[in-house]
């Protein structure tokens, strides 16, 4: 099933929202492997919140609409309330 993800990097607290069709742990590592180009220079990332869609096509429309938000302020209570509360 498809995902949307906020990661944390600690090193510039920095978040990352991404969407995948793979399974979390496998997506997670490739950023923090270097595989990720957007993401290399800031790892390691932490999963902070995940949520899961019924397909991709809906997960990436939920990724652009967070990333168009711009917010850091949306997104830590987001991280903080555990839940992606976009539909």
């Amino acid at each position: 099933m498809p995902f949307v993800y906020i990661l944390k990097s600690f090193q510039k607290n920095k978040y990352y929202i991404g969407s995948t069709k793979r399974a979390l742990d496998d997506r997670l590592n490739d950023h923090n492997q270097g595989r990720v180009t957007s993401t290399k220079s800031l790892k390691p990332w932490k999963l902070m919140v995940s949520r899961e869609y019924n397909s991709y096509s809906q997960a990436r429309k939920i990724e652009l609409k967070l990333k168009m938000l711009k917010r850091k302020d949306y997104i830590e209570r987001i991280v903080r309330d555990g839940y992606i509360k976009l539909s």
